[in-house]
């Protein structure tokens, strides 16, 4: 292909986001500004190495716009040391797990069936298979969603070095207190994967696993509006345990896991990062969480299963199974008609991954848009007319896109 054949698909991408709605939890739109920074000439900048620290010249500014984002990284989530080079969320956790891990320790974290992340542990995953991945899952019937005598039974049973806790595709929060004193009794490193609810918690929409855990990690491109990059953070908690954790989750990013970092996507988490201190922020994140509720009780009210019931943040996950369409299908259906959610599995999910009996979806993106309570009401009913009575609804999402543009 030449260029004028990418730039063409380019602007047909853009006019397919534009068009149609996403309801990918994990998805969401970036401002002008940090898109401007990802395209800036600093990707023209070879940087490997830390501030200070490089192995080329030519580094004045560099130096600034990669302190500037680890500045702004580490007020925004109240914590004494972060690292912003890491390409994306999987590398950064693989980052985390050189820093404490030998081959064949034992990882503990969710199931991926059960909301997890494949570099949770998952057996297909470098993190179950240079790892030994022991796996814990929801308890629906439990008030915080998880039988924690269960798996502080499982922890002192297998002593794992590093606890994961973190979500793709859970829906309530995360009783982080509960999961530091299962992580102390055994000694175990604590790390809070909060890729999905980063912009959440930088919001003040639901509390922060800072003061619980040892280590956070997120990505910057979902809730918090940024580029495709990562984040690792260690806390005052972990220093305590590890006066060396910070060197040592520096040495395993670089050298360790990576060459020279992207600086124009730094300077886009920079950007987005700036934008995450005001108030405008605040106000999205809440928006965002009530947009979710209003969004799950609508479905429930029309005969749809949600898993746990409903939500606490950003996403939900629908069982089909009551309906008889599986996931695939139900998410290839739905974009036809412009709106685009993701095939998902459920707890226990009869079907393989590959036709899982679930869809999930989320707000972050549709919330971006400005859409409050009423358009989420819309959407739910948009979304029963065309899997439960097998209606075309394009004419009304395109409307929708049109009253509120991705203009942001």
């Amino acid at each position: 292909m030449n260029s004028d054949q990418i730039f063409d698909l380019i602007a047909k991408e853009e006019k397919r986001q534009q068009e149609t709605l996403s309801l990918i939890p994990s998805e969401n739109y970036t401002s002008k500004n940090v898109r401007e920074a990802v395209g800036s000439v600093l990707m023209n900048k070879y940087a490997e190495g830390y501030p200070g620290k490089r192995y080329y010249q030519g580094m004045e500014f560099i130096d600034q716009i990669e302190i500037l984002c680890q500045e702004r990284a580490k007020k925004l989530f109240n914590v004494p040391h972060a690292n912003v080079q890491p390409y994306s969320g999987s590398p950064a956790n693989a980052a985390v797990y050189l820093a404490l891990l030998n081959p064949g320790d034992t990882l503990m974290g969710l199931s991926l069936s059960h909301g997890g992340h494949l570099t949770h542990g998952f057996k297909v995953s470098f993190s179950g298979k240079f790892f030994n991945g022991v796996q814990f899952d929801i308890d629906e019937s439990k008030p915080d969603y998880f039988d924690f005598a269960k798996i502080r039974s499982l922890a002192l049973e297998n002593r794992p070095k590093v606890i994961v806790v973190g979500t793709t595709a859970f829906s309530r929060n995360f009783n982080w207190e509960k999961f530091s004193q299962i992580a102390n009794e055994v000694d175990a490193y604590l790390l809070a994967d909060i890729s999905h609810l980063s912009g959440l918690i930088a919001g003040g929409a639901i509390p922060s696993p800072v003061p619980f855990v040892d280590i956070v990690m997120t990505t910057t491109h979902k809730s918090l509006r940024g580029p495709r990059g990562a984040m690792i953070m260690v806390t005052n908690k972990g220093l305590q345990k590890d006066p060396e954790l910070s060197t040592k989750i520096d040495k395993a990013v670089f050298p360790g896991l990576q060459g020279g970092p992207h600086m124009h996507t730094i300077a886009g988490i920079a950007v987005a990062l700036r934008f995450a201190q005001g108030k405008p922020f605040q106000e999205y994140a809440h928006q965002v969480i009530k947009n979710a509720k209003v969004l799950s009780e609508t479905l429930i009210g029309f005969g749809f299963t949600l898993v746990t019931g409903g939500t606490d943040n950003h996403l939900m996950v629908l069982d089909l199974r009551n309906i008889n369409i599986p996931g695939k299908e139900a998410a290839e259906i739905l974009e036809k008609n412009g709106l685009v959610v993701n095939k998902n599995t459920i707890p226990n999910d009869p079907n393989p991954p590959s036709k899982p009996s679930g869809i999930r979806l989320g707000t972050p993106a549709v919330t971006t848009r400005g859409m409050k309570e009423p358009q989420m009401r819309i959407l739910g009913g948009l979304i029963k007319e065309v899997l439960m009575n097998g209606r075309e609804v394009k004419k009304e999402v395109l409307e929708l896109t049109k009253e509120f543009p991705y203009d942001f």
